[in-house]
């Protein structure tokens, strides 16, 4: 009787939100979203631009470490986003707080709602970074930065990145190519 009871209780909720419109629930430009990685890195997403090209900054801090990394994509060609678009870039978090290191494992960011979608809807990283903080000192950050190439195989692709892909297992490319640039300088 109670399961009966309750099932009921559920149909007539679900039933009540029939004859109302949805509103897309839109995540606006410049909103933060925080999130902490798998090895508890604290991060900050950062989305701006417009339904023609978006853009994702991605800031996170790790033991006395900053880094940071952009993407870049047209999501707005993916039906599921424009409808909403706050589901979107929570399922991006959601993704990145299974990894270890937020910017070093996703050179594509993919999310279920747009699996369908076609390529140019994909955010594309093209740009990450590290600073390194001097605590005892309190100097000033250096910060180095990397330009990723747009696809794999392409020519203007880093050192770092060939070696990683020579010497490293195919899913850690991303990280071996950030410590092998750490190392280069």
């Amino acid at each position: 009787m109670k399961r009966f009871a309750l099932l009921f209780l559920v149909v007539i909720f679900g039933l009540g939100g029939l004859g109302q419109k949805l509103k897309p629930k839109k995540r606006s430009n410049g909103e933060e979203i925080k999130f902490r990685t798998k090895t508890k890195d604290v991060c900050t997403m950062r989305v701006s631009g417009d339904d023609k090209e978006m853009k994702l900054r991605i800031e996170c801090k790790s033991q006395g470490i900053s880094y940071w990394c952009e993407f870049t994509g047209k999501p707005s060609v993916c039906r599921a986003f424009r409808n909403n678009p706050k589901i979107y870039w929570n399922q991006i978090a959601a993704e990145l707080r299974k990894i270890p290191h937020a910017c070093e494992s996703m050179e594509v960011l993919k999310t279920t709602m747009c699996q369908k979608a076609p390529p140019e809807a994909l955010m594309k990283q093209i740009a990450a970074g590290v600073e390194a903080e001097d605590l005892a000192n309190q100097e000033k950050s250096i910060q180095k930065t990397s330009v990723r190439a747009a696809g794999q195989g392409s020519e203007n692709e880093t050192e770092a990145m060939k070696l990683a892909r020579e010497h490293c297992w195919e899913s850690l490319h991303g990280f071996c190519s950030y410590i092998i640039g750490i190392l280069r300088g």
